[in-house]
């Protein structure tokens, strides 16, 4: 028996303590966790620059309301927009929450409300995060989603050019489609999206959920690429495991988010915002990049060396393996010997280690997967 709505398909699995890229169930059972979350831990289990940054701001103030001041939320604001065209942010508590503010920031801004997102994009799973979301299992059951929302096949230059018009408010995209199969903009898409938007007025929306904040290599995915975006949306890594997520826009749009015309109870809490400005200071640094850099190309190596029949996809630690055999067969499968991983889609195995995995815990994942997938 169960008090709990049943709307997570759940593993049988209940982790009660974490250190690092390692996590122990109720059993004593030891796991290598390649999931972090699902892209969330980005420094693992209970690092302790996390731990004390949450200690010391739970002793001093857990809740403030956003009718005050807050120099902390501030600084970490800065710090976000800190070398880039980027000038302000908003914070909230989730992923999803950042999206739904995006979304209500660019139809106020253009006063148009076409949006065009893609085929198998998540952009989450309230009401307008799920209509962004270019996936019908995502919208099943729940009656009308929310107007308009045009979902283009992803890396289609000509639909997308076909789908454009005087009342298109915006285009959203990942950069890395984590959920829909860890499929990567290419360059000669993400040149037409932005030549689009430059020549059109519209605005760009690259949601960074589970790709900002160092997960790509670099402090957000779009820096990878040519596109200069006006809205960026983060969550997942910014809090390392703790709720909070972000929306961060360029100077022309200050205007257009006034006082009154967007809100959250919790969003920029003393707590969350003291473990982000942790992981900031922590995370978003030349050294701790470049490590990250270095990571993805040991473990792309190593799939590839180990795995030569199946595609390596993604960027950073954001990998997917393109598989033949049923996702979740594999991941039970995974989870008997030890290792926690996730699907992206119907084919692909998600793989998400901490971003400061070292390469003897990488190989130690690579030899758990081998026994499953060889």
């Amino acid at each position: 028996m169960t008090a709990l709505f049943q709307n997570y398909g759940r593993r049988p699995i209940n982790l009660v303590e974490g250190q690092g890229v390692y996590a122990w169930d109720s059993t004593g059972k030891k796991y290598v966790d390649f999931t972090s979350g699902i892209a969330v831990l980005a420094l693992g289990h209970c690092h302790p620059i996390l731990v004390n940054a949450l200690k010391e701001q739970s002793e001093k103030l857990w809740h403030v309301s956003n009718l005050y001041a807050s120099p902390q939320q501030d600084r970490l604001a800065a710090d976000l927009v800190q070398d880039t065209h980027l000038s302000y942010g908003f914070f909230c508590n989730s992923g999803t929450e950042a999206n739904e503010a995006a979304i209500k920031l660019a139809r106020k801004h253009t006063k148009k409300h076409k949006m065009i997102t893609f085929v198998n994009s998540f952009h989450g799973r309230t009401f307008a995060a799920m209509s962004a979301t270019g996936q019908e299992k995502v919208h099943s059951g729940f009656g009308p989603i929310v107007e308009t929302f045009e979902y283009v096949e992803f890396n289609n230059i000509v639909a997308l050019q076909q789908a454009v018009d005087d009342e298109t408010a915006a285009i959203m995209l990942e950069v890395i489609q984590g959920e829909g199969g860890v499929n990567t903009v290419t360059p000669a898409f993400a040149e037409a999206i932005q030549k689009i938007c430059d020549d059109t007025g519209i605005l760009l929306i690259v949601d960074e959920v589970q790709t900002g904040i160092g997960r790509t290599g670099s402090k957000f995915a779009y820096e990878q690429t040519v596109l200069k975006p006006n809205i960026v949306t983060l969550a997942k890594g910014l809090g390392g495991g703790f709720p909070i997520g972000a929306m961060l826009g360029t100077a022309d749009l200050f205007d257009s988010f006034g006082p009154g015309t967007h809100g959250s109870t919790f969003g920029g809490n003393p707590q969350a915002v003291a473990v982000a400005q942790a992981i900031s200071d922590t995370v978003l640094t030349a050294d701790f990049l470049g490590n990250v850099q270095a990571s993805s190309q040991y473990f792309k190596e190593q799939l590839t060396m180990h795995f030569p029949q199946y595609e390596v996809r993604g960027m950073g630690l954001l990998l997917g393996l393109a598989l033949d055999k049923p996702i979740p067969e594999i991941v039970a499968a995974c989870e008997e010997i030890g290792l926690l991983v996730v699907g992206a889609g119907a084919t692909t195995l998600r793989l998400l280690p901490p971003l400061n995995v070292t390469n003897a815990e990488i190989d130690e994942a690579i030899a758990l997967l081998k026994s499953v997938l060889l």
